[in-house]
């Protein structure tokens, strides 16, 4: 890490907007860093939109996959 920040070469981004799938997302995130062992999770990012009719979160995840 350089002057506070941090480096990473992949990034997984997750998002749901529907009730069923904003209840599951958890797991689903869960389920590929379990299925990713290799690679090291540096930071993250959660943000929540919302319209007249949707409500959406997305987390963003920023990781290290060693090459």
């Amino acid at each position: 890490m350089e002057s506070g920040r941090m480096d990473f070469n992949g990034v997984k981004v997750f998002s749901a907007t529907t009730f069923d799938d904003r209840l599951h997302l958890g797991e689903k995130i869960t389920r590929w860093i379990k299925d990713h062992t290799s690679c090291a999770i540096v930071d993250k990012v959660v943000m929540q939109s919302s319209d007249q009719s949707f409500h959406c979160i997305t987390i963003v995840l920023f990781y290290n996959e060693p090459v």
